[in-house]
């Protein structure tokens, strides 16, 4: 709820969530609003009277199809699971409204969504391996970044909403440690920027009783990350012992 409240005024906004919370469903939920126009009850955040363009993406082509575009659009290369995502299936003609990639089986490369105000919205989906060249040129509303992305592609996507005055935003588990991403919510402050961190014992679809075994399954030194979405301080294994154990025996 913080997250999607931050919609309202932020330019640039992070879910920086330990695994399995529900960061990508967050993410999906809201472009399904803002392709559609057709937002919850509940909502608090921006909301879009007309159709917008977006662009969602993973790491590579393979992550795009088996989490964004599923989130979105439902399971891939299954015909019945077309509009079991949270795209509403009647808002998709997924015989004639769809196209596909290249590269990748069943993974899509734009999906023509019905808005309410009467138009069409667009999504394409996107990867990260394409290259910063690949993510020139379009004019966008909305970009949606699932897993975290290097400075280079995230500056390259910003550049795409500025004359929409759109946005962006990212749901991910910081295991790359203090990254230029990262350090760009962390250490430079900003008004159009900020964070939502998630941690396991926020989500409640995790059973309470099961979490410690959770965390203990994962190693030691990405704990943290995994289950409080903290950064792994350094990068893969520098540092092996968790920063939790430092602070015990630097107070012992």
């Amino acid at each position: 709820q913080q997250f999607h409240d931050l919609s309202l005024t932020l330019r640039e906004r992070l879910l920086r969530a330990g695994n399995q919370t529900g960061k990508t469903f967050c993410g999906a939920a809201e472009v399904a609003y803002h392709l559609t126009g057709d937002y919850p009850d509940w909502w608090l955040g921006r909301r879009w009277d007309r159709p917008v363009k977006v662009w969602a993406a993973s790491k590579t082509g393979l992550s795009t199809r088996d989490t964004v575009q599923k989130y979105l659009c439902g399971e891939a290369g299954v015909v019945e699971a077309q509009g079991s995502g949270s795209i509403p299936r009647n808002t998709v003609d997924w015989k004639n409204g769809v196209t596909t990639a290249r590269g990748v089986a069943d993974l899509y490369d734009t999906v023509q969504v019905k808005h309410k105000s009467g138009g069409t919205s667009i999504l394409r989906f996107k990867s990260y391996d394409q290259g910063r060249e690949k993510w020139q040129g379009e004019t966008l509303d909305i970009i949606w970044f699932d897993e975290e992305p290097d400075l280079d592609i995230y500056i390259e996507g910003l550049t795409r909403i500025t004359a929409t005055k759109g946005m962006v935003f990212v749901t991910f588990t910081p295991l790359k440690g203090q990254s230029d991403v990262i350090l760009r919510y962390i250490k430079e402050p900003s008004k159009d920027r900020g964070e939502v961190v998630m941690t396991i014992d926020d989500a409640e679809h995790i059973p309470v009783e099961e979490r410690a075994s959770i965390i203990a399954g994962y190693p030691a030194y990405q704990r943290e990350a995994r289950a409080r979405g903290e950064p792994i301080f350094g990068d893969g294994k520098i540092f092996l012992t968790p920063e939790e154990a430092l602070r015990e025996q630097a107070h012992s």
